[in-house]
């Protein structure tokens, strides 16, 4: 069996609105909404929305014989539901086809699964339940943020439930060897791992309209040759690309669409390939090896390596504070501070602050919204600033924590104290109401002395003393309502 496997990575971040030093401490609203909603909009119609429909004509076409995976990170299906609800209905007629299969990742596209375990294995749970909920399949392969994969975290991955796992074919991993095959998990036989085969991948993703390339122009008949001379023994060809290739960073004048409607066709003409989803292809073909990486790798970069995200002293830093608040945040189970915190995971943020200006800068520079890295890293840290303000407010730490979980008890205690005093007070005033009814003189003639001395047995002194009543009249407390808002959390992409 000899078969393609492709696979496409949706993602986009909420971005971070321009947040100065005055605004920590006074606004508590991180996010550009205009910007995010403006730039997902124009990516949907140049890339999401024309490559959905192309895919829905090739699966209707070839009958069962195309296939496809993708993943797509719950930060952009939530930007789907607040600004292109179209776009997911679009993923939702694909995967209705039963021909693509949907992959889990980190809710947040981040980087936990290089800093806690916990909530690495949270985000994945939450996205794999996300998944779940608006395509209507469960996801058993996965696939890392950015492609990170390294030993231990694929036997992370093993536990978590999952039997399959994408990652990069990196030269300095496979050395020799080819990426074409079926390998495992060097700690977790069990786990089956399938690998990028970079060189075809980014023949599509990144050179395909470059006229300088000597392989320029690339058509599906020349590709499809490509495939035809790999050596007969190579099972499976991983193309592995971001969706955005299509429409946004190859444009559809530079006809990547063509291309894609041709591969099919050029394929089952000229070769003998199928196509098949990661499971398909981790159920039928047999592991030929282990593949050992002691060390994190990626798919971003000529490194290979997690350079990108944590490769400077900024990115460490501003990555090891906000995890250093992770505790308190979930202490607080506060809404709005649980969101702020996935957002702020985002691994978008910490590649905008990489200063990988001689290797790979010009990618860097297309996917940054910032001029420099330093401008990234200031406005982060000022955004994280505001938000550990707000973490303290909600869970202080130390001795003041103490103090302040000690005063939350008293206060608490004192409202309960005040509570039912008032309540005391208002069954006082009901008996006293009770009781000043119940001593009303009833309704009748009134007896005056004269009537009294007329009635009285003989021999009685008549009390000639006219007792007269007051009546009064109690006043109950008025109702009050109180109306709460909230303010709506906004929503804030990078890439290689």
């Amino acid at each position: 069996m000899r078969t393609i496997c492709l696979y496409f990575q949706v993602h986009q971040p909420f971005r971070f609105r321009t947040y100065r030093f005055f605004d920590i401490g006074n606004d508590h609203y991180y996010y550009d909404d205009y910007t995010n909603e403006s730039i997902l909009r124009k990516v949907a119609e140049k890339s999401y929305l024309p490559a959905n429909r192309l895919l829905l004509e090739m699966i209707s076409r070839h009958k069962g014989k195309f296939k496809i995976a993708f993943s797509v990170s719950g930060i952009a299906i939530e930007q789907f539901k607040l600004y292109a609800p179209d776009v997911l209905d679009s993923f939702r007629a694909l995967a209705e086809t039963g021909q693509v299969e949907f992959l889990a990742e980190t809710y947040a596209h981040s980087l936990a699964s290089m800093k806690d375990s916990d909530e690495f294995t949270k985000q994945v749970m939450d996205h794999k339940a996300l998944v779940k909920e608006h395509f209507g399949l469960e996801p058993n392969v996965f696939r890392n943020t950015e492609l990170i994969y390294s030993d231990e975290i694929g036997a992370a991955v093993y536990k978590m439930g999952f039997r399959t796992m994408l990652t990069e074919g990196a030269k300095h991993v496979l050395g020799w060897k080819s990426p074409n095959y079926l390998y495992c998990n060097a700690i977790e036989p069990r786990l089956k791992v399938l690998l990028k085969n970079f060189k075809l991948s980014d023949d599509i993703a990144f050179r395909f309209s470059n006229k300088s390339w000597s392989d320029y122009p690339l058509t599906a008949e020349k590709f499809a040759d490509w495939l035809k001379a790999l050596p007969a023994a190579e099972e499976t060809v991983n193309l592995f690309m971001d969706y955005e290739t299509f429409g946004e960073h190859q444009w559809a004048e530079t006809g990547i669409f063509e291309f894609l409607k041709a591969l099919p066709e050029a394929v089952f003409k000229k070769t003998k390939y199928t196509f098949s989803t990661p499971s398909e292809v981790a159920k039928n073909l047999q592991v030929v090896s282990a593949v050992h990486v002691p060390n994190p790798i990626s798919w971003a970069d000529e490194e290979r390596d997690l350079s990108a995200w944590l490769g400077n002293e900024m990115q460490k830093e501003a990555f090891n504070k906000l995890y250093e608040l992770k505790d308190r945040v979930y202490e607080s189970n506060d809404r709005e501070l649980l969101l702020d915190f996935k957002y702020l995971q985002v691994s978008d943020h910490f590649y905008y602050m990489s200063t990988k200006f001689f290797s790979d800068g010009e990618v860097h520079s297309y996917f940054n919204p910032y001029s420099t890295p330093y401008e990234a890293f200031i406005n982060y840290m000022n955004v994280l600033s505001d938000f550990k303000i707000r973490v303290d407010a909600a869970v202080p730490s130390g001795k003041d924590g103490e103090i302040s979980r000690l005063s939350k008890i008293i206060r608490e205690k004192d409202e309960t104290i005040a509570k039912y005093d008032k309540e005391i007070q208002r069954l006082k005033k009901s008996a006293s109401h009770a009781k000043a009814t119940a001593g009303r003189p009833r309704k009748g003639p009134v007896k005056t002395a004269a009537t009294m001395t007329a009635t009285a047995p003989a021999g009685t002194k008549a009390n000639t003393t006219t007792k007269t009543t007051s009546r009064t009249t109690a006043k109950h407390p008025a109702k009050t309502t109180s109306k709460s808002s909230g303010k709506k959390t906004g929503t804030g992409r990078s890439k290689k």
